[in-house]
């Protein structure tokens, strides 16, 4: 054999050993080769915060985390459905089903991560019984937190809602307000700017742990709706058909692990809780 012929086989030979050991079997596990990468929106506390308490967990799966933080309620949707996103982590069931119901979205969930239960809050009042008459108190202005806020003060006994409305419930289906609450729908984002405008505001825990940290907001809990069998616990919600993906099955074997939950449960004094 001569010599030109051989440099050509060992140069060939070359080729092909650095091209096999930069191929990557579609069948390996999240956890080999380099790592990949998600991008995941959020909102900042606490689902940015419990996102970065689980990437180092999802890096030893060979996963890295982009956070992206959104501080509304209505892109993260758009960007995951665009996209833009591989998932999102700022919203539960009820509210994600209509909103991909009213935008004709595929989206779906891919794992239940933690509760924020909701809860009325006062700058003015120390106490539910202090509420004076006609006060003036201010709900999320999304439908399924509307409801959810209204589903809390007729459990408190401050009014009555139509029979059977269930989680569809809006002001509309009050019907019996004792108190003359005058109640005001405004943006969620918004309430704990106002909150000191106002007697009372039911808050998104999300939006309340936020203000307290970045505005330094000091209120008073009123009343709290029970984290027993809710159905709002926030999810970690993906386009139809990549529930099965195995970086976004990395990510949720890191949200749902016992270091997750320490660092929900150590962190939030209660207003945040583990949902697995």
């Amino acid at each position: 054999m001569n010599r030109t012929l051989v440099i050509v086989l060992s140069t060939l030979l070359l080729s092909a050993v650095v091209l096999l050991s930069g191929c990557k079997r579609s069948d390996e596990p999240a956890g080999a080769g380099s790592p990949r990468t998600l991008k995941v929106g959020a909102t900042p506390v606490p689902h940015a915060e419990i996102l970065r308490a689980a990437a180092p967990l999802a890096e030893r799966e060979g996963v890295k985390i982009e956070i992206v933080e959104f501080t509304d309620y209505i892109q993260p949707n758009i960007a995951l459905s665009d996209g833009q996103l591989d998932a999102n982590y700022f919203q539960h069931v009820p509210y994600l089903e209509r909103f991909s119901a009213d935008r004709r979205l595929a989206l779906a969930s891919a794992a239940t991560v933690h509760l924020e239960p909701l809860a009325l809050y006062s700058t003015k009042h120390a106490r539910l019984e202090d509420l004076p008459e006609a006060a003036q108190v201010t709900l999320p202005a999304d439908p399924t937190n509307a409801s959810r806020a209204l589903q809390l003060l007729a459990q408190q006994g401050l009014l009555r809602l139509r029979e059977g409305v269930g989680i569809a419930a809006t002001v509309s289906d009050v019907v019996d307000n004792p108190r003359k609450l005058a109640l005001r729908e405004i943006d969620a984002e918004q309430q704990p700017r106002t909150l000191a405008d106002v007697d009372a505001a039911v808050i998104n825990g999300n939006y309340f742990l936020e203000a307290q940290k970045n505005l330094k907001l000091q209120a008073k809990m009123l009343a709290r709706e029970s984290a027993t069998d809710n159905p709002y616990a926030n999810v970690l919600a993906v386009r139809k058909g990549d529930e099965g993906r195995p970086e976004l099955q990395a990510l949720i074997k890191a949200l749902r692990s016992d270091e997750v939950r320490r660092f929900i449960e150590s962190s939030y004094g209660g207003a945040v809780v583990p949902a697995f």
